[in-house]
C-alpha cells in the first residue's frame, strides 16, 4: 500500500511542472519586427503583445527601445483598457538600423497606481540595413507629391541615406 502511495506521489510531483508559468505574468510577447517604409524614408520598431489576464486592469504599457543612432533609449507608452485583446507598441522613427545587429527592447507594463507588475525584454535582429532608404521620404503632403528634396530639377535624384551612423 505504501509503494502504490508512494508511486503516485512520484508521479503527480512532474505533472506539477508542466502548468503554465502565467500565474504573475499579465502579457506576452506575440511579436516584434522592424518595419520599414520606403515611401516616408522611416523605420520603427513595432511589438505587440498578447495579455494573459482577461479583463485587463486598468494601467499602461511602456517600451523602451535601443537608439540604434545610440544615446537614450526610445520610449514609447499605450494606455491598458480592460477589453484590449493585443497590446501594440510602436517605437518613434528610427535611422541607422544595421543589419545582423541586435536590438534590445524592455517592456513595462505597470497597474493604474504607477507600480510596475511585469517587465518582459527580449532582443531584436535587423534582418535589412537602414541605408536601403534615402534619408528623405520620396513623397510629402496628403496627395504624396514628389518631395523636391529628393527628385531635383533637370532629372537627378537624390537617394543617398542618411549620414553620420555609427560604425
Amino acid at each position: 500500500m505504501i509503494r502504490k502511495v508512494v508511486a503516485l506521489c512520484l508521479t503527480l510531483v512532474p505533472l506539477t511542472a508542466c502548468q503554465r508559468e502565467t500565474e504573475n505574468k499579465i502579457a506576452e510577447f506575440s511579436g516584434h519586427i522592424f518595419v520599414f517604409n520606403y515611401r516616408l524614408s522611416k523605420a520603427n520598431y513595432v511589438v505587440t503583445l498578447r495579455p494573459l489576464e482577461q479583463p485587463l486592469r486598468p494601467g499602461t504599457a511602456t517600451a523602451y527601445f535601443d537608439n540604434p543612432r545610440g544615446g537614450d533609449p526610445l520610449v514609447a507608452r499605450q494606455i491598458l483598457y480592460p477589453n484590449m485583446t493585443k497590446i501594440v507598441l510602436e517605437s518613434p522613427d528610427l535611422q541607422c538600423v544595421k543589419e545582423g545587429k541586435a536590438y534590445h527592447i524592455r517592456v513595462e507594463i505597470a497597474g493604474s497606481d504607477g507600480r510596475v507588475r511585469q517587465t518582459l525584454e527580449t532582443d531584436l535582429v535587423a534582418t535589412i540595413d537602414q541605408s536601403v532608404l534615402p534619408a528623405n521620404s520620396l513623397v510629402v503632403g496628403p496627395a504624396y507629391d514628389l518631395n523636391p528634396q529628393v527628385f531635383k530639377p533637370n532629372d537627378a535624384v537624390d537617394l543617398s541615406p542618411v549620414q553620420g551612423c555609427p560604425a
